[in-house]
């Protein structure tokens, strides 16, 4: 499959951002992947994304020293080695990870049409949220893209220690030009309710992303999980 591989620095972190040509794919691509086998039953568009995602978590990894491939966990989750936490996302043609010593979650998401936006916005913030969204400077579809990116991103980086959380156990309570602020209630988790939790974004041709790390650990966090979200399939 063809790929296209650069690092991008981005709030004290560095993204690896691979741009890849699904059409280009052949099955014997992924026998690349020590995991290839779990995948024989996904479609050719899932199988694409999957080594898209894998390949920007293997640049990741060697910028820490790891040389290897994050395998599968029971619930399809990426699995990181000891001591490190990760994330993958991917959206269209591109894929990114990110690797840190601390909790992480990145998201990438297409930004939304008028009418999409419309359409979802109900399952995804509540009347005080969009007023929030309402009040900044941005588009009501890209606000709304990135309060759906923004949960995703904080989901990611606690969903060893969460349930499958809904969209209204976080609410936007700030958004501006660099970030957007989260605030987590006890359906979240108990541990975590009436946090605030800051998720800084920036916009990439027609997608956003959307990242959230340094967060205050739960009690007991002391290293890093196996897995990453496993409620949104990626």
């Amino acid at each position: 499959m063809l790929t296209s591989h650069f690092p991008l620095p981005f709030a004290e972190h560095r993204l690896h951002i691979v741009d890849f040509d699904a059409s280009s794919f052949h099955e014997h691509d992924l026998l690349w992947l020590p995991h290839h086998n779990r995948l024989r039953s996904a479609g050719r568009k899932r199988k694409a994304e999957h080594l898209a995602g894998r390949i920007a978590a293997v640049h990741a990894l060697r910028e820490v020293g790891v040389r290897a491939v994050p395998g599968i966990g029971d619930k399809r989750q990426p699995l990181w080695p000891d001591g490190l936490f990760g994330s993958i996302s991917h959206c269209a043609t591109t894929a990114l990870a990110v690797i840190s010593r601390q909790r992480i979650g990145i998201d990438i998401e297409k930004i939304m049409s008028q009418h999409t936006a419309t359409e979802l916005a109900p399952s995804i913030i509540d009347s005080d949220e969009r007023q929030i969204i309402q009040a900044s400077s941005l588009p009501f579809p890209l606000a709304l893209t990135l309060a759906f990116s923004a949960k995703e991103s904080v989901y990611k980086a606690f969903s060893d220690r969460v349930t499958i959380p809904g969209f209204n156990s976080a609410k936007v309570t700030s958004l501006t030009a660099t970030h957007i602020s989260l605030h987590l209630l006890p359906a979240f988790a108990a541990t975590m309710a009436e946090r605030t939790v800051r998720t800084e974004w920036f916009q990439r041709g027609n997608s956003v992303i959307t990242l959230v790390s340094a967060i205050t650990r739960f009690p007991h966090d002391r290293s890093a999980p196996a897995s990453i979200l496993s409620a949104i399939p990626r």
